[in-house]
């Protein structure tokens, strides 16, 4: 019975995988129809409304005080709202392929931000060569060394930038949101909704629609909004108070997999043996910026 109890969470951190994975496609099927801001206001919209609802089914408290409120929206900037759109414009310019792989170095820009910003946790000998290794992989899964088509560095900066976001939203998470006295699924409905409120602005200026609806920028973004934004946080959360944070930040080995057989299944992306070899480089970068692997057993 307990090692059935133990291994509860392993259904949904495998559908959380192939959900996330799968976002990059829904990305792509949904700027046939909207522009990168309609994509991230529109996801951020129909995920917080579906987590809003599923708070209320479950009668979750939502959070009732102003500097509860503020943290949590630096959060969803830095969570949903930027990399929302960063990712979005990103795959105007690069394949969905190349953005599920650069999505990989979140563990990486996570370490740069805490060695620079959040002196609490001191990064090892091992993070500093993972987080070399990750720019080695970043130069080859990009085709820096080949050269790079007149717009791709649009996308690639743009993806890097998304995942930089990240890396500041997840420790500043930890030290100003994790700890709010919530339930997972009123904290994680309120940072999507607030994603949403912040883009509202922008995504109203800037247009939202670009063409006529069609089947796969409906179906792309019901899946991205209601499952990639939505539900998909509950698995998460679920995945963290079974397994553990360090289990359930094992995602990121997952999500470049699925987005990679996705993109050339799918969408017919090109995939060179260049961003293989860099693609394991980042998977190792991730490895050892999360303490998973040891280079030196004393780092």
């Amino acid at each position: 019975m307990e090692q059935q109890r133990s291994k509860s969470w392993l259904p949904g951190f495998i559908a959380l995988g192939i959900i996330w994975g799968s976002s990059f496609l829904f990305i792509k099927w949904g700027l046939l129809s909207l522009t990168s801001l309609g994509v991230a206001f529109l996801r951020c919209s129909i995920g917080g409304l579906t987590l809003l609802l599923f708070a209320l089914l479950t009668k979750s408290k939502l959070p009732n005080k102003v500097i509860e409120w503020f943290h949590i929206a630096v959060v969803a900037l830095f969570l949903n709202a930027l990399p929302g759109f960063l990712f979005a414009y990103g795959e105007t310019h690069v394949s969905s392929v190349m953005a599920g792989l650069l999505n990989a170095t979140t563990p990486l820009m996570t370490v740069l931000v805490i060695s620079l910003a959040f002196r609490e946790q001191r990064v090892n000998i091992n993070q500093g060569i993972g987080v070399a290794i990750g720019f080695a992989g970043i130069v080859l899964v990009t085709g820096a060394l080949t050269g790079l088509s007149a717009n791709d560095w649009h996308g690639i900066f743009a993806l890097l930038g998304a995942t930089l976001c990240y890396g500041i939203s997840m420790p500043y998470s930890k030290r100003f949101v994790s700890k709010l006295d919530y339930s997972a699924t009123a904290l994680a409905a309120t940072q999507v909704s607030c994603a949403a409120i912040l883009l509202a602005p922008c995504a109203l200026l800037g247009g939202i629609i670009h063409g006529s609806w069609n089947s796969k920028s409906i179906i792309g973004m019901l899946a991205l909004g209601a499952i990639g934004t939505g539900f998909a946080y509950i698995l998460n959360f679920h995945t963290i108070r079974a397994a553990g944070s360090a289990v359930a930040s094992t995602v990121t080995f997952i999500t470049p997999v699925v987005a990679t057989i996705l993109g050339i299944w799918l969408l017919k992306e090109k995939f060179s043996y260049t961003q293989v070899i860099g693609g394991l480089l980042v998977f190792t970068s991730a490895a050892l910026v999360q303490k998973r692997v040891q280079i030196f057993k004393r780092g």
